[in-house]
């Protein structure tokens, strides 16, 4: 698995960790405030998981040159 690739993996990983805490915020009881932080960073933190799986799709697309 090639640097980029892994660096990719590990990103995506990493946003899975923070969207999963936003998910549990969500899913707990009621509190305006926190609800609605908690629902913007989850959205914010799933379109950049999607941008990182097209990434990481793309890596795949790409011949090594080396």
């Amino acid at each position: 698995m090639s640097e980029r690739l892994e660096t990719l993996n590990k990103a995506r990983a990493r946003m899975l960790e923070d969207r999963d805490a936003h998910a549990k915020v969500l899913a707990a009881p009621f509190d305006r405030d926190k609800a609605e932080r908690a629902r913007n960073k989850f959205i914010e933190i799933q379109i950049l998981i999607d941008a990182l799986d097209r990434a990481i799709g793309g890596e795949g697309a790409v011949a090594p040159t080396a």
